[in-house]
């Protein structure tokens, strides 16, 4: 699998509110399945299992059975992966221009 189709697998996971909603939950933890359904009663346990499985093919997610239950663990190194690609490169350009900027207006007299 290239690195482009992983890219548009992280994009499409972030791309829905209720997936990077459930990011920002395992942020703080491991949560089980059920934990993660109960912070989303708008909606069955179909729809966040769904909603997982997303995160999981863009491996954002990486569940881990214990008994009975199904404890799913944030793994952020895909992100970081599009900060990388993405974000870092275009940030040190901006920094860059604003460096510019104020020299230019330094120069200039009163």
């Amino acid at each position: 699998m290239s690195s482009d189709d992983d890219s548009d697998k992280v994009f499409k996971a972030l791309a829905d509110r209720r997936r990077r909603h459930m990011l920002d939950l395992l942020k703080d933890g491991p949560k089980t399945t059920g934990m993660l359904c109960a912070a989303f009663p708008e909606i069955d346990r179909c729809t966040v299992m769904q909603h997982l499985k997303v995160l999981e093919q863009a491996d954002l997610v990486v569940p881990q059975r214990k008994g009975r239950e199904r404890w799913n663990h944030l793994n952020a190194l895909p992100i970081k992966g599009i900060h990388d690609r993405w974000i870092g490169d275009y940030a040190a350009h901006a920094v860059d221009l604003l460096a510019r900027l104020n020299s230019d207006l330094e120069i200039q007299p009163d």
